[in-house]
């Protein structure tokens, strides 16, 4: 009666064969290390730049374990993790910030052969690995800049259609003026700005021989436009965090216009902070003509060196087609007849129709494609409080990356030419696909941050762990002798397989997790306690050792099963409504019950019956 299938006893080794190989990958620590990005197409990253970089670390008494080119990265590995700070700020010192993004990083050892099965190590939460920490500043006031120039234009429009000769508008300081020849003007354009442009709050000045009106954004205009552009912006970090594939992290508002990013175990901070930080957008503009007013045109460079050294750049209309806000979908490519980098964008609704209105109206006029990247500069200055702080100024580099005449009405769907490299061209797809930023961005602070609750706590919870086993395994060999054997080799397994599921999901265990690693291992042990209990009863009720098995592991089995569901199902709840620390919780008991009824149920009962399957036996030792 007693009997267990080969295809089990197949399972079992499988599953634990599986569970070492993806759980291997933790025995192997990262090393520490910086790495190093392009931020621009022109700057290079080759050997020439890692003997530089090697050399000037070598000079500050840092010593290197390798330096390597890696997809496009220089990651140089370092001997002493206490020295990632100090090559940052000796690499940025001989680079720079605008040429080159320095981070700090923890390079993986894993061995190729593990990583080619899919393998790898286990995503450990800020609280114990650590991550990396920004803060940025939201540069809200290019957004009320943006706002006044946009109001400088709707009153010109309305002052050339009502034919206010001689009435002029001019923004400075932050303040609006509208300096009219005559009274009748003055009243006319009065009246326009009270009903159309309620965002600025005139006064009027008729002293003397003077018609003016000035005036200035409103407070409540400011708070709401300042709102508008943080949660823009955060809105934006996230979806840039999530093309990143950054597990649990923490995006959110400090203040009035700061923002605070936490990336908890990721692996390629260099590449975080530039997709992160960057504010590259796309405007689309008509090349300006003979009918365009100087007042309404601009000159930019072309992004090509080439094309700049031939024409000198080109004058684009200040009136925006379409900008990056529109783009529905973004994807890069390569053009088939010259198999260059090129960008595929979909438009939204709106975006679509002004950009068929527009080319449908002006075939044979050409259009730029404007790429507007910023220069970040660390500056100081006085706040409030009188306290010096450090914020990050931001300078436009707009340059046009293709000027082309159009030859049909554009509709939803075309492609963007003219970058420099692949990776540009996949850069922009994402920045595009994640959304623009309403306003751009500085690191304000930048740091790796290490266990937030500290060395000492992070010890104890594993120690938990580790005693808590310990326990478990000494209980049952006590109290079920050749029986706890069976149940501690299974919950060896258990923990095996948890491990490597884990790993192999991406899921990330914080310290909460570690609890929940400590309540699996004592519903593990419940299985058990509850599956030899009843083997306990069919002996004493006179049933025979192997009759006594085969009721004890069948008859729990409903028992079991109740239990874990109900445990699962909460679970998932803690995971659906909690944040953060609750579902690094969740997410390890989850995966803890689904491996505990695996090998409490079914590897318990292989080991069980390698023991006394198959033979006669007079007696059990339970």
């Amino acid at each position: 009666m007693n009997k267990f299938p080969a295809w089990k006893y197949a399972l079992v080794i499988v599953a634990a064969i599986a569970g070492f190989i993806y759980a291997a990958p933790n025995l192997y620590p990262p090393d520490p290390a910086i790495q190093i990005n392009a931020a621009r197409a022109s700057a290079a990253v080759d050997q020439p730049l890692v003997e530089r970089v090697t050399s000037t670390l070598a000079t500050q008494g840092i010593p290197v374990k390798s330096a390597s080119v890696e997809n496009g990265s220089l990651l140089v590995r370092l001997m002493q993790k206490g020295d990632q700070r100090k090559a940052k700020d000796a690499v940025e010192a001989l680079l720079g910030i605008n040429d080159y993004v320095t981070a700090v990083n923890l390079a993986p050892t894993t061995p190729e052969w593990l990583l080619s099965l899919g393998a790898g190590p286990l995503k450990l939460g800020l609280d114990l690995a650590g991550g990396v920490h920004f803060l940025l500043e939201v540069d809200t006031e290019s957004v009320l800049e943006r706002d006044l120039a946009s109001a400088e234009t709707q009153i010109e429009q309305e002052i050339r259609r009502l034919k206010l000769y001689g009435t002029k508008v001019a923004v400075n300081n932050k303040q609006v003026s509208i300096a009219a020849p005559d009274k009748a003007s003055l009243d006319a354009i009065s009246e326009f700005v009270r009903q159309s442009v309620g965002e600025i709050e005139f006064a009027r000045d008729t002293s003397g021989n003077q018609f003016v009106l000035s005036g200035s954004l409103t407070d409540a205009f400011i708070r709401e436009r300042e709102d508008y552009a943080v949660q823009q912006n955060l809105t934006t970090l996230r979806n840039r965090v999530n093309e990143i594939g950054v597990s649990e992290p923490i995006v959110q508002r400090q203040g009035r216009n700061r923002i605070v990013v936490q990336l908890p175990g990721i692996q390629d901070t260099a590449a975080a902070k530039d997709i992160i930080g960057k504010t590259a957008n796309l405007e689309f503009r008509l090349e300006a003509n003979s009918k365009t007013l100087s007042s309404q045109r601009e000159r930019f460079p072309y992004k090509d060196e080439n094309e700049q050294a031939i024409f000198g750049g080109a004058e684009l209309e200040k009136k925006l087609i379409v900008k990056g806000d529109n783009v529905s979908s973004a994807s890069s490519g390569f053009d088939p007849q010259t198999n260059q980098p090129q960008v595929n964008i979909s438009l939204d609704s709106s975006g679509a129709k002004r950009m068929m209105a527009t080319t449908g109206k002006n075939l044979k006029r050409r259009m730029g494609v404007l790429f507007i990247e910023y220069d970040v500069e660390r500056v100081t200055r006085i706040n409030e409080q009188g306290k010096e702080e450090v914020f990050t100024k931001q300078t436009p580099r707009p340059s046009i990356i293709s000027l082309a005449t159009i030859q049909g009405q554009f509709g939803k769907n075309f492609v963007i030419t003219g970058l420099d490299s692949p990776g540009e061209a996949s850069r922009l797809a994402l920045l595009l696909r994640a959304g623009a930023l309403a306003a751009p961005m500085g690191f304000l602070e930048e740091r790796t941050i290490g266990p937030s609750l500290g060395a000492e706590n992070i010890q104890k919870g594993l120690m938990s762990v580790v005693i808590g086993m310990a326990l478990v395994l000494l209980f049952m060999l006590i109290f079920y002798k050749v029986f706890g054997i069976a149940a501690n080799i299974a919950l060896a397994l258990n923990i095996l397989l948890l491990t490597a599921v884990m790993s192999l999901v991406g899921a990330t265990l914080t310290l909460p997790g570690i609890a929940g690693i400590v309540l699996t291992i004592g519903m593990a042990v419940d299985a058990n306690v509850l599956i030899f209990s009843r083997i306990k009863e069919e002996v004493k009720a006179g049933s025979s050792p192997q009759t006594s098995i085969y009721n004890g592991f069948e008859s729990a089995f409903s028992t079991i099963l109740d239990a874990n569901a109900t445990t699962f199902i909460v679970a998932i709840i803690l995971y659906a409504i909690g944040t953060g620390p609750v579902k690094g919780f969740a997410v390890t008991l989850a995966i803890g019950i689904l491996t505990s009824m695996f090998t409490a149920i079914i590897g318990t009962r292989a080991v069980i019956n390698l023991i006394y399957g198959g033979r006669r036996v007079q007696k059990l030792a339970i």
